[in-house]
């Protein structure tokens, strides 16, 4: 299956080098390129890409805001992308609200073009790409800026024992094999527990299953 993707940043050269890099793959089709995300949103409507590899600062609309965008298509469209932000900051708040905008994960601009590719291909097949040490910082980030919203736990009620000891283990920033080896079960269980937490909170991925929790009360940067 092609993987189709489009560019968006405001470097002209930036987003052609990006754009010639990918589009040489053979499992991908560069279906458009954009210098803002007005412009990524009209041809993500029209040409309806597997991934949008998206700058996070422009002008006329951020990638922030295109995104947000982006995951509520107007009734017409329907068809909803997955972010990969670029930035050029390890981690910021930016990138931050990148990620609860919808964004399935970031890479920084100045990634090895190999990684690149990967991470397109790693976020087209429904996974989302954030180091286990970010998503411990990210929750970090959050316990430091706001409190936890309570109107959100209802949606904890719908899991297991099992899946909330297992969700605590992934907001800590454990990987499946690390989290496997703590709870002495398989790797493949514990993959099977994660896609039925997903499911259940009704969010796209591990990414966004980590902010649920911590926006439920689950987790906190202290612990549970």
């Amino acid at each position: 299956m092609t993987i189709k993707v489009i560019v968006v940043d405001d470097q002209a050269m930036v987003r052609a080098g990006f754009a010639a890099l990918l589009d040489a793959q053979p499992d991908m089709e560069v279906v458009g390129e954009a210098e803002n995300g007005a412009r990524a949103i009209e041809i993500s409507h029209s040409r309806h890409p597997d991934v949008v590899v998206m700058d996070v600062r422009m002008p006329v609309l951020n990638g922030i805001d295109t995104t947000r965008q982006l995951m509520h298509p107007p009734a017409d469209v329907g068809h909803v992308p997955r972010v990969l932000m670029l930035t050029t900051f390890d981690i910021d708040d930016y990138v931050y609200e990148a990620i609860r905008a919808g964004a399935s994960g970031f890479l920084l601009k100045d990634a090895l073009p190999a990684d690149l590719v990967s991470a397109v291909r790693v976020v087209a097949g429904g996974e989302a790409l954030l180091a286990p040490t970010v998503t411990r910082r990210m929750i970090e980030h959050f316990a430091r800026s706001a409190p936890p919203r309570q109107t959100t736990a209802p949606r904890l009620a719908a899991l297991t024992e099992r899946e909330r000891e297992v969700l605590v283990l992934v907001a800590q920033g454990l990987s499946n094999s690390e989290i496997a080896g703590a709870l002495f079960i398989s790797e493949q269980t514990v993959k099977s527990h994660v896609s039925r937490i997903i499911g259940k909170l009704g969010v796209r991925d591990r990414v966004q299953a980590v902010i649920a929790a911590y926006e439920c009360g689950l987790v906190s940067a202290t612990g549970t």
